[in-house]
């Protein structure tokens, strides 16, 4: 058996509508990271800071299989904290 085959199976968590910062640390400790989904792009973490960002889509969906060490494409749009409806804006 070797190292792919011995990775931990998981279900990918939905991460859309959550904070950048809070997704991130789940996929994490699941052994999951976050990645841009435009692969030539910055990565999430420079993305997202400063300030707030949310996750509007992931790729692969939420309840898919995964292995630990997978990839999660992600897009995020930052949070207007000055409309009291939440609008996301300034989706990357």
């Amino acid at each position: 058996m070797d190292y792919y085959e011995m990775r931990s199976k998981l279900l990918v968590p939905d991460f859309v509508g959550q904070p950048v910062h809070i997704a991130r640390d789940t996929a994490r400790e699941l052994g999951l990271s976050l990645a841009n989904i435009d692969i030539d792009g910055p990565p999430v973490g420079a993305l997202s800071w400063p300030g707030l960002y949310y996750i509007t889509s992931q790729n692969p969906l939420a309840g898919e299989p995964a292995n630990e060490g997978d990839w999660i494409f992600v897009t995020i749009a930052a949070y207007d904290s000055g409309d009291s409806a939440g609008v996301i804006l300034n989706q990357r």
